[in-house]
C-alpha cells in the first residue's frame, strides 16, 4: 500500500485541501472551546488567532521522554497555543481541569516554562518561542499537570474546555506490591501510567488503601500493566480483572426520608427519583452540568425534560466529583437557613453519590430532593459537623425507599467468522447474555460480521473462546457501548443482582448484606 500511496503526501495533502487553518477555524470555534465570556480579551485573541495577544494554550497529554540522556523519564506537556505566543523563561498561571475562576483551587500562578520544544517523530527539537495556531510540547510542568489544562498569561483568563473521552473505564483489577516496602515505587509508577495513557486509563486509592487500575477492557488492562511493571520497576500482585457496576433508582421514593442529627434538633427530609436516560447522557457527555450556563441550563431542563421552574432554579449540585449524572435539587419552600447549610449538603451528596448504600458503588442518574429541613433557631444546636453523615444517611434512606437497581457496562462486540462457522459464533453468544443486533455479510468475502450487546461481564475470555471453537477463524472486538439495568431485583435472594452485590460487598470487606433501611431512618 505504501508503494502504491506515500502516506505521508496523502496525509499532507487532505490537510491542504480539507482543513481550515488555526486563522479561519477559530473565528468560528471559540464558543465551543472557551468558558469564558466571548467578548473578553482573551477570548478575543483566540478568534483572532492573534500571537500578539494574551497567551492562552491548552495542553491535551502528558507525553514521556523516551530520546535523549539528559531528559530522560520526563514528562513533557503537549497541547496547542490558541492565543498569544509561548516562550522559554515565560511565567504563566496554570489551570487544571478542577480550575474555577475566582478561586484557588487546581491553580499554580508565576510558573516557569523550561524549554519550548516541537515533537518530530520521537524526538523533541528546541525552539525559542511558538506563536499560536501551533503544537508544541513544554518541559516544566510535569509536577503540576496530571492529565491536561490551560496556560494563560492572563489573571482573568478561563479554562479551554477539556476534551471528552467516550472510552469508559468499566473494568478494574487490584494490585499491590509483592514487597511492601517497594510501594512508594508502585505509586511513582501509578503516576507515569496515568500520565502516559490518560484517555484509557484511570488510577485510584481505595479509602482501605487498596491501588485500583481501570481501563475500557481486559486486554488494555494487560498493557497497563506492563507499562506499570516498566514505570514502577517493582514485581507486583494483580488480582483477577472486574467489573465496574452503577446503583440507580428504578422509582420514585415510596416516602419521605428523614434523619435527625445527634442531638435531635435538627431534621432533614429527603426523597429520590430516577432521572431520564436522555438528561443522564447529556450530563455524562458534559452537554449539561455546572459547565453549562445557568439560564440554558434551567431553560433545557424546563423545555425538554418538563422540569418545574422553582426546580431548576434551585440546583444545589452534581456528583460525583462536582460533574457526574446525579442532581440535588433544594426543594424546599422559604426556609431562612438552607444557604447556611447547603455546604455540608452538598459535602454529603458527593459522598453519597460516590459511595452508594447497596455496595459503596457510584450512582448514576439519581435525583435527590431536600423535600424539608427542620433547624434549631440556636446557633448553638446547628452544629454543621453533624450535618454531613446527617445528610448522607438520609440520602441513602431515599435511595433505599426509590426501588434501587444495578446498572452493568454493555460493549458492543463485533465479530467477523465464516459463514459455515455462525452456528457456534452464536451458540457462544447466547450463554454470554448477549443480544445480537445487526448480522450483515463482508462484501466480496466469504466472511459474516455480526454485532451483538454483549455485558462486560460475560466478555472475559471471549476471544479465546472464539477462536477455540472456530479454530482460529473468528475475530472479535468490543467497545463500551452503552450501561444498562440488570433487570433482578438486589432484594431478592438468588437473582443476578444480589450475587453480584454480595460479590462486590465481599471484595471490599463490607459486611454481608444490603443494609436495612431502618439503620438510615429515624422516627419522629
Amino acid at each position: 500500500m505504501s508503494k502504491w500511496m506515500s502516506i505521508s503526501d496523502t496525509l499532507l495533502e487532505m490537510m491542504v485541501l480539507h482543513l481550515p487553518s488555526p486563522k479561519v477555524a477559530q473565528q468560528y470555534r471559540t464558543s465551543y472551546l472557551y468558558e469564558g465570556p466571548e467578548d473578553d480579551e482573551v477570548a478575543a485573541s483566540i478568534r483572532d488567532c492573534n500571537p500578539k495577544g494574551p497567551l492562552i494554550l491548552y495542553v491535551s497529554k502528558m507525553v514521556k521522554v523516551t530520546s535523549g540522556n539528559r531528559y530522560r523519564e520526563r514528562f513533557v506537556a503537549f497541547g496547542r497555543v490558541f492565543g498569544g505566543t509561548i516562550s522559554t523563561g515565560q511565567k504563566v498561571r496554570i489551570m487544571g481541569p478542577d480550575y474555577l475562576p475566582g478561586k484557588t483551587d487546581d491553580l499554580f500562578v508565576k510558573k516557569s516554562v523550561q524549554r519550548v520544544y516541537t515533537l518530530t517523530k520521537k524526538y523533541l527539537e528546541l525552539l525559542a518561542d511558538v506563536p499560536c495556531g501551533n503544537i508544541m510540547c513544554l518541559l516544566g510542568f510535569d509536577q503540576f499537570l496530571l492529565h491536561n489544562g490551560t496556560l494563560s498569561n492572563n489573571e482573568s483568563a478561563h479554562c479551554i474546555k477539556t476534551i471528552k473521552f467516550s472510552v469508559a473505564p468499566v473494568v478494574r483489577v487490584v494490585i499491590e506490591p509483592k514487597n511492601i516496602s517497594e510501594l512508594p515505587k508502585l505509586m511513582e509508577g501509578l503516576r507515569k501510567l496515568s500520565k502516559s495513557d490518560p484517555s484509557r486509563v484511570v488510577c485510584t486509592q481505595e479509602e482501605d488503601g487498596r491501588q485500583i487500575v481501570a481501563s475500557s477492557d481486559e486486554t488494555h488492562i494487560e498493557l497497563c500493566l506492563n507499562d506499570l511493571r516498566k514505570y514502577s520497576n517493582c514485581e507486583i500482585n494483580v488480582s483477577d480483572p472486574f467489573v465496574i457496576y452503577k446503583e440507580t433508582a428504578s422509582a420514585t421514593s415510596s416516602q419521605i426520608c428523614l434523619s435527625k442529627t445527634p442531638n435531635k434538633h435538627n431534621i432533614f427530609y429527603a426523597t429520590a427519583e430516577p432521572l431520564s436516560d436522555e438528561l443522564t447522557i447529556l450530563l455524562e457527555d458534559g452537554k449539561h452540568g455546572p459547565n453549562i450556563d445557568i439560564k440554558e441550563q434551567q431553560n433545557v431542563l424546563c423545555s425538554n425534560f418538563g422540569w418545574e421552574k422553582t426546580e431548576a432554579q434551585k440546583i444545589w449540585a452534581f456528583g460525583p466529583e462536582k460533574v457526574g449524572p446525579n442532581i440535588l435539587v433544594d426543594a424546599t419552600k422559604e426556609n431562612p437557613y438552607m444557604n447556611e447549610i447547603k455546604y455540608p449538603m452538598e459535602t454529603a451528596f458527593q459522598w453519597a453519590t460516590h459511595e452508594g448504600a447497596m455496595m459503596g458503588e457510584n450512582l448514576r442518574s439519581v435525583r435527590i430532593n431536600i423535600v424539608n429541613v427542620v433547624l434549631q433557631g440556636n446557633p448553638l444546636f446547628r452544629g454543621s459537623g453533624s450535618f454531613i453523615p446527617t445528610a448522607r444517611r438520609v440520602y441513602y434512606a431515599a435511595e433505599l425507599t426509590a426501588e434501587p437497581r444495578i446498572q452493568e457496562p454493555i460493549f458492543l462486540a463485533e465479530i467477523t467468522a465464516p459463514d459455515e462457522t455462525m452456528n457456534r459464533v452464536y451458540r457462544c453468544l447466547e450463554k454470554r447474555r448477549s443480544t445480537v443486533v445487526e448480522e450483515a455479510p463482508v462484501a466480496g468475502t466469504p466472511l459474516i460480521k455480526v454485532k451483538a450487546y454483549l455485558p462486560v461481564a460475560e466478555a472475559f475470555g471471549l476471544e479465546a473462546k472464539l477462536k477455540t471453537i472456530t479454530a482460529g477463524q473468528a475475530f472479535s472486538r468490543c467497545l463500551f457501548h452503552h450501561w444498562a439495568q440488570v433487570p433482578d431485583d438486589p432484594f431478592q435472594e438468588g437473582t443476578l443482582a444480589a450475587t453480584i452485590v454480595a460479590d462486590i460487598r465481599k471484595k471490599k470487606g463490607l459486611k454481608e448484606g444490603i443494609p436495612p433501611l431502618d439503620s438510615f431512618l429515624d422516627k419522629l
